[in-house]
């Protein structure tokens, strides 16, 4: 579907059906010809919008909807340009005629309504039935009651700058299919709809298929592909074969369901093969690939490598954890209630997820400001902006920092942001030893080069896998990975974000030949949220 078309929203000539509470018979002419237009009425009213303001705003602004007259339908919106554009451009670009209105019941200044309506482009055509709804605000300068302009009022799907369009689709339909074949489908696996849109925007074409007539959001704002809406005349589907695992994605699915505002990723660690990626969010964001948030102390993972790897301890070597630790005039603290221990171990202040333990050991020598994103970078195969997943994704950032932000980089807090996908990732590297890109289709199908880093001595992963094993069976993350068998290791992590009254969930872990990650905003805890998720994920062993 080319780019360039005219912004175009739901519309064609609508027959309101004027019915439900509060609405009376209204005269179309009056609709047309009453006070809209931007005039300003003598007495200038304040408040909100009474009973009556409100059935004549709604019940004028339907009539000139359904009369075609854009201007004057949005002469009585608070928005009349974006408005008229929208309104004025429907029947051109979204071929929708035959439109009815049918409000609903009021709720104050809200009022519901259905729209029922015909779709009809290059000789096909399908009726197209959805719920919608608006609110009357009061005219900040006129004073006049006013339909409080949003792209919803036309379709609830549609955002800022998103636009409605049919016609002949940009791309062939895909039908997407799992590691064992298995069909993968919106309907079945909800949070996988952005990333099947955005498998097909990409390799529709390469899959074979040819495309067919479609009704859909456009987004123009972020440049996001397509999102269907109604069919008109079917495509031919191309195959496409993605590593998903359905058992994987099937449990993602139903664990993110329980905390809102959730993400995961499981990914196999001996490929580097996505096997679910699942979101739970109001915004439909894939924040498991493209999230950007500070990790918490999932990222202790990274900084106990760096220090393994320069010589600074080890597993089993000091790691003394004070109550407080002072890095360049700035105090860090633990988590409220752990007991101080100065002869810790790493191994032991990795299990309990001491901040001053990794504070405290960052000034040892040779570590410098640029040590952390060395390792990240070189080791984990982070912050280089080159992963080639098959869809879009964020591939971590850990600058090199000086000051109170160097300190806080090394416990997941300052200027360090990952994904659920990056930190999966790293979990993978720590448990092999090797960096293997995440992908969620085959390089093969389009020649990409992975993202390539040199991975972690054999010695060093073998120290960071016993840690996490530590950490499942006896620390922080002992309750949430309960009664998982096989070879189980994890790390907690909560990383306090500023205004927000709880810390993000951070968890990650591993279970034989399985890591996953996850992430809640405002979760609390590690354990608290993230930890279920992906214990849940885990459980099904890809």
């Amino acid at each position: 579907m080319g780019k360039g078309v005219k912004a175009a929203v739901i519309g064609g000539v609508f027959a309101v059906m004027v019915g439900g509470a509060g609405y009376g018979t209204y005269n179309v002419v009056n609709a047309l010809s009453g006070d809209g237009g931007g005039g300003v009425a003598s007495g200038k009213r304040t408040g909100t919008p009474d009973e009556d303001e409100v059935e004549e705003t709604t019940a004028k602004f339907f009539a000139a909807w359904r009369a075609g007259a854009a201007a004057q339908a949005a002469s009585y919106t608070n928005n009349d340009a974006a408005a008229e554009q929208l309104l004025g451009a429907f029947a051109d670009d979204a071929h929708i005629t035959d439109v009815k209105i049918t409000p609903g019941t009021p709720r104050g200044t809200t009022v519901p309504y259905t729209v029922k309506a015909k779709v009809a482009y290059g000789g096909k055509s399908e009726p197209l039935s959805y719920k919608s709804r608006l609110k009357v605000v009061r005219g900040l300068s006129t004073g006049r009651a006013l339909v409080d302009w949003q792209p919803s009022v036309v379709h609830p799907a549609l955002k800022k700058d998103d636009t409605l369009v049919t016609e002949q689709s940009a791309t062939p339909p895909i039908e997407a299919v799992g590691r064992d074949g298995t069909e993968l489908t919106k309907e079945e696996y909800p949070s996988l709809g952005p990333v099947l849109d955005a498998l097909r925007d990409k390799y529709g074409e390469k899959a074979g298929g040819s495309p067919g007539i479609e009704l859909v959001i456009r987004h123009e704002g972020d440049g996001a592909p397509d999102t269907p809406l109604l069919t008109l005349a079917k495509g031919r589907p191309g195959r496409l074969t993605t590593t998903i695992s359905p058992s994987a994605q099937a449990a993602a699915e139903k664990a993110v369901k329980r905390f809102a505002q959730s993400s995961v990723v499981a990914v196999k660690p001996s490929t580097g093969e996505v096997l679910a990626v699942a979101n739970h969010r109001t915004d439909g964001f894939n924040a498991a690939f493209e999230g950007q948030a500070a990790p918490g102390s999932t990222m202790k993972i990274i900084t106990a490598a760096m220090l393994i790897d320069n010589g600074v301890t080890s597993m089993n070597g000091p790691a003394p954890c004070p109550d407080t630790a002072v890095w360049q005039s700035q105090t860090f603290k633990n988590l409220t209630g752990m007991k101080a221990d100065e002869s810790a171990t790493l191994a032991n202040s990795f299990l309990r997820s001491c901040n001053t333990a990794f504070i405290k050991l960052i000034d040892e020598k040779p570590l410098t400001d640029a040590s952390l994103a060395q390792e990240a970078e070189e080791r984990f195969g982070l912050g280089q902006d080159n992963w080639k997943t098959g869809i879009a994704s964020f591939d971590g950032s850990v600058p090199a920092v000086d000051g109170p932000d160097r300190a806080a980089g090394a416990i997941g807090q300052g200027q360090v942001q990952m994904s659920p996908l990056n930190m999966a990732s790293v979990t993978a590297t720590a448990i092999t030893g090797a960096f293997r890109q995440p992908y969620l289709v085959s390089p093969e199908l389009d020649g990409r080069e992975p993202a390539r880093a040199r991975g972690l001595r054999s010695s060093t992963a073998a120290q960071l896998k016993q840690m996490m094993r530590l950490t499942a069976t006896q620390g922080t993350a002992r309750e949430a990975m309960a009664g998982l068998g096989g070879d189980i290791g994890a790390k907690t992590g909560s990383a306090e974000v500023d205004g927000n009254a709880e810390s993000n969930s951070w968890f990650t872990g591993f279970r034989d030949d399985i890591a996953a990650a996850a992430m809640t905003e405002e979760g609390g805890h590690g354990g608290d949220a993230a930890g279920p998720i992906v214990a849940a994920v885990l459980r099904t062993g890809g």
